[in-house]
């Protein structure tokens, strides 16, 4: 085990992987997403910014939770984040469907399986003939 300073608030504890804050911190977190959830059911037309402030949210943490794919835009919405590779407008991910498309493509491709090799290919086979040498 491996013992960190909390990002947030600088408690040492037992680190476990993930985020790099302590459970205190983190259960914080988890209740804030839950109070932001429970806004944007009431409030469907609100903006990024709107949520933040009457949640007490950063905006960043908002864009975090819908590149997680926590929170998401509604399909109507006019509002979006952009893709991290070509800068389409999405409504959550971090990535539009062209370019996870075009990842998995050139993923697959590059662990294609190898080919198994041609066998040799034979050599006609001689007839064992007799012959005979004239005299």
């Amino acid at each position: 085990m491996e013992v960190r300073n909390c990002r947030n608030c600088g408690r040492l504890f037992n680190y476990l992987g993930g985020m790099n804050i302590c459970p205190a911190c983190r259960d914080e977190v988890e209740k804030k997403f839950q109070d932001v959830k429970e806004y944007i059911r009431e409030n469907p037309r609100s903006n990024i910014q709107e949520i933040a402030e009457a949640n007490d949210v950063s905006t960043s943490q908002i864009k975090q939770w819908i590149r997680e794919e926590r929170l998401q835009f509604a399909d109507d919405s006019p509002m979006g984040i952009e893709c991290e590779i070509c800068g389409a407008t999405i409504k959550t991910g971090k990535y539009c469907d062209a370019c996870k498309a075009n990842t998995a493509n050139a993923l697959a491709k590059s662990i294609e399986k190898p080919k198994a090799p041609e066998p040799p290919k034979e050599k006609p086979k001689k007839e064992n003939k007799m012959r005979f040498l004239k005299e």
